[in-house]
């Protein structure tokens, strides 16, 4: 028992369950009992092949999720997520993946080393005062350091909100206050 336990990976107990089920049963005692039956909570056959022939000729543009909600709406076929993929992965069918587009990851630029070296400027229009209507506050923040430098705020964003004092270099989100500057110091 020992020697058969250990060769089979199972305990002595399994052993001895099995040796004595053999022996009143005969060897069909160790092949499972549902060997060959359906389960019962299987898809029905006829479902499969609707599901296979409605994604193939009316749903074919729909993606696995979107085709799994248009059968329940207006199919009334009610199955899982998983058991739609199942169907049709089976049936050699791929989903459409129109939506998933592959985005570009944002590479992090490195702080400067040294505080002053670099002023990151924005601005951001906003009721910032009641009853004074937006207002466009434009900021100044140390790229080393991360400590704010200066505030201000103007009616709309404009050169003036932006320099309080002349930075290194400054970095923009490509507003066209800045193109005006790079035209007029090329003048």
């Amino acid at each position: 028992m020992r020697e058969a336990a250990q060769a089979l990976d199972l305990s002595e107990r399994q052993i001895f369950r099995l040796k004595k089920g053999v022996s009143e049963q005969g060897e069909s005692f160790v092949i499972h009992k549902n060997k060959g039956r359906k389960p019962a909570n299987a898809t029905p056959p006829e479902v499969v092949s609707k599901v296979i022939y409605l994604k193939q000729n009316v749903y074919f543009d729909a993606n696995f999720s979107h085709f799994r909600d248009l059968l329940e709406e207006r199919e009334g076929i009610i199955l899982s997520q998983p058991t739609v993929y199942r169907i049709l992965s089976s049936a050699g069918i791929e989903s459409h993946r129109k939506h998933h587009k592959t985005h570009k990851t944002h590479k992090r630029r490195k702080r400067k080393p040294q505080a002053g070296m670099l002023v990151q400027i924005d601005c951001s229009p906003f009721e910032w005062l009641p009853n004074m209507g937006k207002l466009a506050l434009h900021g100044a923040i140390d790229d080393a350091t991360g400590q704010v430098l200066g505030l201000y705020l103007t009616e709309n964003e404009s050169m003036e909100g932006y320099f309080d004092g002349i930075p290194i270099a400054l970095y923009s989100d490509k507003h066209t206050s800045l193109l005006l500057l790079k035209r007029i110091s090329s003048l």
